[in-house]
Formats: structure tokens, C-alpha cells, sequence
């Protein structure tokens, strides 16, 4: 972050200073919101939360060397008090973005009911120069200014993730960071419920295009028929990416090996070049497609893109995060979260590699949150799929929306059991695990079944939670 003053900090959010003896203290490292975090110089933010009130940790985060804390109320130590802390640390965000970055650095805002994190991840690695991206999946009006505080004047590229739970409220994050390049990965059934329908969650993503000026660039997924059709929301130029001869950055020949990793020809205007990616799953295909087109609006030609999306890692925990026991039981955490969409993609990872002789399928998996009236019926699709890969075992984790993957799995015939909690399932799986295996753990990001992959891949597995 830029160094500024607490009085600088407290005119722009129009807050009022408490307990500070000196207005010039300089704040010079990122904000923080977890006390644990701070370090001499960091702007603490108190956020008030269900279950935590950040007022209570702003003394722990100065004594550790935090400047000051952004807060509703005084607390005794050197803090800048607000009305809000939310929309002051808003104000702030966009007061860093159009006066301390460099006015030849470039915003790139990313969207889309999944895909959003790998999709920021490979951006990030394949723009040149200096590149500041959203960490984990802060996406949302704690996480955008909280990235932007990781920028500077040096910053070439800004890379942010931009998440909505309901209509308007990308709008307000471009309002903090108005992009110069939009991406839009897919409009799925990710928060439907809360949505009420695919046409809300396409008229809630398209808010990032409509944000572009008329110079700025539409990154679109021509294989999602609500996505290109946000082409009419911008006047800004349009590039299209996907699989079928109308992307204008497309993938040909997409093969999976027998590590989950899809390899493919990366076609572009300018030429063609193969691309092996390291990440799991052909979802990972249409990420890495994204970047592409990121990269061409770079200066980079297409066999640079390609040797850079090959050799970009995995960066953020708990999607299609791959480890292999010591004694060759290989387990995938796909933890973090869950829709339709990203199951079946996943599963179609876990078969394609498995198949061996000595190798088996075994997917572990828990609800889909947010699907309102569709859910039963997407999750019996979900067993089905399941079904039709011809799974060697699947193990369904929770409540009656999991078991409906199961009813719907064993209908169809394969074998398939429902258990009521993780601790259940982890003895299960320490009684039929063998070498060669190849464990799939997914589900929405409030059932915690990263809790199960995790005991899973220790020496002496011990009960989640334990």
C-alpha cells in the first residue's frame, strides 16, 4: 500500500480520529481484518461479524504493530471511527485505485457463477510485470478493497474477483475499481435460490461489462449462451473464448491424461501452440482460455501463453487439490465449494483417472447449497452422472439433499451409500482404502468436507474436527 497519514485516511473515509496522537502516523502495509495478521504499519478493520466483533481484537492488532483501526466506535487505542465500516473501507479502496496506482496500470475484473478463482489464478500468472490478484476467493465488498490495499504505484496489472449475492452488487464493486479488461466465466446455478433464476444471475454478472469504458475489453465464454449475450450490455471491443469455431481464443483436440490434466491446441488470429495444463479437471480448459485472451490483450504472442498457462501451479487450497499417500491412495480436495456444473466436471476428472487395473473411483460427496426449488432434481442429475461414469464407490455425506445423490446413484446401479456425518465416512473409507485408489471429496463450502480430505492425508487419520 501507498504510505498515508491517518489524517489522509480520515479525510478520505470521512471518519473522525480517536486516541491518536499523532494524524501523521503513516499507514504502509496492507489492511488486515484478522488481528493475527497485523504488522507494523497495517490499517486494522474491525468488521462486526455473527459469530465475532472485530472491536474486540483492535487492541491485539495494534500491539502487534498495526498503525491504527478502522472501527464504528472508539476502543481505546489509536483507531479512526466511522458510520460504516464497510462502505468507509469502500470509500478507501476507491481512493487507492485512482490516486496512488500508476494511470497506466490496468484493472481486471473477473465474474461467473464458477471458475472464478482458477480463472484469477491463471490471469495472474500469465500477465507480465507486476501483478497484484485477489487472494483465496476475497471477492466480495470486504476482500476487493482489501486486495486493492495490496497494490501500488509499481502495480502493472490489478487482478480482482468479483463475487454477487444479488443484483447490483458487482455494480458496486466496479464503482470502487472500475475495469479496463471484464471477464465472465459462465452464468450457472450457483445461488440460484438466492437469485431466483439463471436470467437474474446473467443480468447480476453482466454489471462487469457494463462497467467498461468504450477502450476497455469484454473477455466472454462463447459456449454460455447468457454470457455472449452480454455482448449488447458494453461498448466496449468483445473477445470471445470457448470451444466451438466461433471463440475467437479457442481450445481443439482437449485430452485428459491419467492425472486428471487436460492438454489441448490453444488456437488464436495470430496462430496456434499446445497447451498441458498442471491443474485438474477440463473445467480447468475454459479457465485457462480466459487467461488466454487476458494474455493476447497483453502484447504476449500465443506460444508465450502457452508455455506460461503450462507452466502455471495450482494457487489457491481446496480445488481439485491433488496429494498422493505414502501408500498410493491418491486424494482430491475439491472442497471449497459446489454447483451442478463443477460436480459433474470433477467426476469426470476422478474417471478419467481411474481405470486402471489396480486403481478405483471413489467419490465422496456432500450438498449443493443454494439451488432452491431445482435442488432435489439437481442432485438426483448429480447421482446419475455419477452413475452413468460408472463409479466404483460413491459415498454420500449429510443431510436429505446429499441423499438424494445417493437414491438416485443407486438407482441407476452403482454401488452407493449415504452416511449421516464425516466421522462415519472416514471409518468407511479406513476400512476400504487400497493402493491405487483415487478419492474425489466435494461439496458446497458450508458442509466442510475439506475437513475429511484433510484427516484423509494424515499418517493416522483422526475424525474431522477432532
Amino acid at each position: 500500500m501507498q504510505p498515508m497519514s491517518l489524517a489522509e485516511i480520515t479525510e478520505c473515509v470521512r471518519g473522525r480520529l480517536a486516541d491518536v496522537l499523532d494524524p501523521r502516523a503513516l499507514v504502509t502495509q496492507p489492511a488486515v481484518f484478522d488481528s493475527r495478521e497485523a504488522t507494523p504499519g497495517s490499517l486494522f478493520i474491525a468488521l462486526a461479524g455473527e459469530h465475532a466483533d472485530g472491536h474486540a481484537y483492535a487492541e491485539a492488532a495494534v500491539n502487534k504493530g498495526a498503525t491504527a483501526a478502522l472501527v464504528l466506535r472508539p476502543v481505546g487505542v489509536p483507531a479512526i471511527v466511522v458510520d460504516d465500516v464497510l462502505i468507509a473501507f469502500g470509500r478507501l479502496g476507491r481512493f487507492l485505485v485512482h490516486n496512488t496506482l500508476d494511470p497506466a496500470s490496468r484493472i481486471v475484473a473477473i465474474t461467473g457463477s464458477a471458475g472464478k478463482t482458477s480463472t484469477k489464478d491463471f490471469i495472474a500468472q500469465v500477465l507480465p510485470g507486476n501483478v497484484v490478484a485477489t487472494p483465496q476467493s476475497f471477492n466480495n465488498e470486504i476482500g476487493l478493497p482489501l486486495t486493492i490495499t495490496l497494490a501500488d504505484a509499481s502495480t502493472d496489472y490489478l487482478v480482482l474477483e468479483m463475487g454477487a449475492r444479488r443484483i447490483g452488487h458487482i455494480r458496486d464493486l466496479t464503482r470502487i475499481a472500475p475495469p479496463d479488461i471484464s471477464v465472465v466465466t459462465n452464468v450457472g446455478t450457483a445461488h440460484v435460490g438466492e437469485f431466483g433464476g439463471r436470467e437474474n444471475i446473467a443480468q447480476a454478472k453482466g454489471e462487469i461489462v457494463e462497467a467498461l469504458p468504450a477502450g476497455g475489453l469484454a473477455v466472454l465464454n462463447a459456449d454460455d449462451p447468457l454470457v455472449l449475450a452480454m455482448a449488447h450490455r458494453t461498448h466496449a471491443r468483445v473477445v470471445t473464448y470457448g470451444l466451438g469455431e466461433q471463440a475467437t481464443v479457442r481450445a481443439a483436440d482437449v485430452v485428459l491424461d491419467k492425472r486428471g490434466q487436460p492438454s489441448y491446441t490453444l488456437h488464436a488470429p495470430e496462430g496456434s501452440a499446445r497447451v498441458h495444463l498442471q491443474l485438474v479437471g477440463e473445467v480447468q480448459v475454459h479457465n485457462s482460455l480466459a487467461a488466454a485472451a487476458v494474455g493476447r490483450e497483453a502484447g504476449l504472442d500465443i506460444t508465450q501463453i502457452a508455455e506460461l498457462l503450462s507452466a502455471a501451479t495450482p494457487q489457491s487450497r481446496w480445488r481439485m487439490e491433488t496429494n498422493t499417500r505414502a501408500d498410493g491412495v491418491t486424494v482430491i480436495n475439491d472442497a471449497y465449494n459446489a454447483n451442478p456444473h463443477s460436480m459433474r466436471s470433477s467426476l469426470d476428472a476422478l474417471a478419467a483417472m481411474t481405470g486402471g487395473r489396480d486403481q478405483r473411483s471413489i467419490a465422496v460427496l456432500g450438498r449443493m447449497n443454494e439451488l432452491g426449488e431445482d435442488a432435489r432434481t439437481a442432485h438426483e442429475d448429480v447421482g446419475r452422472h455419477a452413475a452413468a461414469l460408472n463409479l466404483d464407490q460413491l459415498i454420500v455425506v449429510g443431510g436429505d439433499e446429499a441423499g438424494w445423490i445417493q437414491q438416485a446413484a443407486s438407482s441407476a446401479g452403482i454401488q452407493a451409500v449415504h452416511l449421516p456425518d464425516q466421522e462415519t465416512a472416514l471409518d468407511l473409507l479406513r476400512s476400504i482404502l487400497r493402493s491405487g485408489d483415487v478419492v474425489l471429496v466435494k461439496a458446497s463450502r458450508g458442509v466442510q468436507l475439506q475437513q475429511l480430505a484433510d484427516a484423509l492425508l494424515q499418517p493416522n487419520p483422526t475424525p474431522p474436527g477432532a
